[in-house]
């Protein structure tokens, strides 16, 4: 029904009068709108939930409350005496594609906020649903541009969706990445390869650090020096990656290091340096049983006593990868359920490799650097009570030693002993 101004004979007048009527009504609901619902439903949720989803309610019903001008400017327009049909479906079409947009962008911020509380969760490290959220918000954005364009060419939307199965080539190439990163989304989250909180290396695109966020198209990793590298979501299905979540799930680092020792230095044990050693409280169960069991077995072969080559003798090198053994499972930052060896490599021209292999009881870093540095210290210094060496080459300090010579070429045992 047309609105009617008595007295005005100007069908302009009217025209101007009933739309100024109309905008200062639409801006009265929007008004109400703001001022009473929002205020109302955040006072609510001010007392109910957490202070960020009250904010982020508030923006949401702050969105929503700008439906209500717009629906009053879509259904008003028609009232509007002497308006043109054409300026009227216009505005109407205008007034309802506003009103799609705003509860779009509403849906969206309620979609955020559920992944929001979603994070908060036990399970959020594990499974999370960012790149799901963000799938959902591209589909229904797209959804809501169809309607827009439908609704502003006053046409049905079905006869634009009529037209997208030509266009499917160009969708598959403009939407590849987001494909792409949607499966490797799912293989993710199914094969449960990378979590929020994960340390992961991955050396081709310099990302060495810590999962800080796992989107639908990108996940970020902070690398140890703070900075942080962005890596597309399906290159971690298509390119390896190491993930270090199973050594801090299995509540021990492991070390892995060796002792280059000098050849030269390795020799039998003579009676009194073996006695000497048995002052060494984790040696002297080890000397006791080895001794004895060494004993039996030359007692029993009369060709021992001819020549000592044929007996069964102890070495310092032996004894000192016994030594190391008790030592690492006397410490209580060691841990004796996991892999515990000491055991020698393969000679190299650099000397001879003792390796220690073994879990500390933690996985902080500094922690176990820590432990480590103190473990190689003590065996470096324990050495030569061992008679062991090790191995290094040369320096200026090892050729000083050799002045006192006065230019005498070393012998064999000199030039062993640098």
């Amino acid at each position: 029904m047309n609105m009617q101004f008595p007295g005005l004979d100007d069908a302009w007048a009217e025209t101007a009068l009933a739309i100024v009527a109309l905008l200062i009504l639409a801006i009265a609901v929007n008004w109400t709108a703001k001022q009473v619902v929002v205020r109302l439903l955040q006072r609510l949720l001010a007392r109910a939930s957490h202070p960020s989803d009250a904010e982020q309610v508030g923006k949401i019903a702050w969105r929503l409350s700008n439906v209500a001008p717009g629906l009053v400017l879509q259904y008003g327009v028609a009232a509007v005496p002497h308006l043109p049909a054409q300026a009227a479906v216009l505005i109407a079409n205008l007034s309802a594609a506003f009103v799609i947009l705003t509860i779009a962008i509403a849906i969206s911020g309620a979609l955020t906020l559920a992944n929001m509380i979603y994070e908060r969760g036990p399970e959020a490290a594990s499974r999370p649903l960012k790149g799901y959220v963000q799938l959902v918000k591209l589909v229904m954005f797209l959804g809501a541009a169809i309607l827009i364009l439908a609704t502003l060419m006053d046409r049905s939307p079905l006869i634009l969706l009529s037209g997208l199965g030509a266009m499917a080539a160009v969708l598959m190439l403009v939407f590849k990445d987001t494909i792409l990163s949607l499966v490797a989304s799912v293989q993710m989250r199914s094969n449960d390869m990378v979590r929020l909180g994960d340390w992961i290396e991955m050396p081709q695109v310099n990302a060495d650090g810590a999962v800080i966020d796992i989107a639908l198209h990108t996940v970020k990793v902070q690398n140890w020096d703070k900075t942080i590298t962005t890596v597309p979501t399906h290159r971690l299905i298509s390119d390896s990656f190491k993930n270090w979540r199973g050594m801090s799930e299995s509540g021990g680092r492991r070390i892995k290091r060796a002792l280059m020792l000098d050849q030269n230095s390795i020799r039998f044990l003579e009676t009194s340096e073996r006695t000497d050693l048995a002052r060494i409280a984790v040696l002297r169960d080890y000397l006791k049983d080895k001794v004895q069991e060494i004993e039996a077995w030359n007692s029993a072969r009369p060709e021992c006593a001819v020549d000592q080559v044929n007996a069964r003798r102890l070495t310092n090198i032996g004894t000192f990868r016994a030594y190391v053994l008790a030592y690492l499972k006397s410490r209580p930052d060691i841990s004796e359920d996991m892999t515990l060896l000491v055991r020698q490599l393969s000679p190299t021209e650099a000397g001879l490799p003792l390796e220690i292999y073994c879990f500390t009881t933690t996985t902080v870093w500094d922690e176990y650097e820590q432990i480590q540095g103190d473990i190689f210290d003590h065996l470096i210094a324990t050495l030569p009570t061992f008679s062991l060496r090790l191995f290094q080459r040369p320096s200026g300090l090892d050729l000083a030693q050799l002045a006192p010579l006065s230019g005498r070429a070393p012998s064999g045992r000199e030039s062993a002993a640098l």
